[in-house]
């Protein structure tokens, strides 16, 4: 079935008639031909799915009501932000799809010293606007609960005064799995407790320089290696979501 994320906040959808109007209407009856008893997936905004059935369709929306919640838990239990220094061309656009299918809660992409790409300030916003379409469409596909929030472009400097919001704060250098370092990513996660916030960084393609790692740890963050093996900027952010995935979701179960 197809999933669908609500735009409004309903406290009282078991007994009401859902409205769904806009994109997901179009996406519903042009795209998907939709008729009257098809069933899908609703999420509200406080992330409760549910499944639903079509009762009515018209000129301008379809009518939908309740049948049964869907309470399966399809998110982390940790809510991980991936920080990732500007990548060339679609590489953006690649580690938000697929870190979001991996349960990523935020995006934040900056500035690095080394990043060849640049955003223009004027179609920034547009740029962030397409980049979260991308994390709503893989949050759909994947059967998420919650869309996870892409940001606007931050310079290094304030990445740094974000990182007082997580509990915990990595920073991915390839130095350190230059030395053998594999204790830092580890570490970084037994620090973490159901609900706990995680942000990781990763730099462009040409890396972090090191006036950038300085700073992140003297800020706190912890260098850290992603195993013996140098990952490419658009695989590091991937590895480390599912090596997470397996410390919270599979180890334990």
């Amino acid at each position: 079935m197809q999933r669908y994320f609500l735009k409004d906040d309903l406290t009282d959808y078991q007994k009401q008639t859902i409205s769904i109007t806009g994109e997901n209407f179009h996406h519903m009856v042009k795209v998907m031909r939709m008729k009257v008893d098809h069933r899908v997936f609703l999420v509200t905004k406080n992330q409760q799915a549910f499944i639903a059935e079509i009762s009515a369709i018209n000129e301008k929306e379809v009518l939908l009501n309740w049948v049964e919640d869907d309470n399966r838990e399809q998110e982390l239990p940790v809510n991980v932000t991936i920080a990732s220094g500007l990548p060339k061309g679609d590489k953006l656009d690649l580690i938000i799809q697929k870190g979001t299918e991996l349960g990523a809660s935020a995006f934040i992409p900056f500035s690095g010293a080394f990043s060849i790409t640049k955003w223009d300030a004027k179609k920034a916003a547009k740029k962030v606007e397409r980049l979260q379409k991308i994390a709503q469409e893989a949050a759909e596909q994947s059967h998420r609960t919650k869309v996870p929030m892409v940001q606007s472009l931050v310079s290094v400097k304030q990445l740094i005064e974000l990182s007082g919001q997580y509990d915990t704060c990595l920073v991915a250098y390839e130095e350190s799995a230059k030395v053998g370092e594999d204790q830092n990513f580890v570490k970084g996660l037994k620090n973490l407790s159901a609900g706990g916030k995680l942000l990781i960084v990763f730099g462009p393609e040409g890396g972090l320089s090191k006036e950038e790692i300085d700073a992140f740890i003297k800020n706190g963050f912890l260098p850290c290696a992603l195993g013996p093996r140098i990952l490419r900027t658009e695989t590091a952010p991937l590895y480390a979501l599912s090596a997470i995935s397996y410390h919270f979701e599979l180890l334990h179960k």
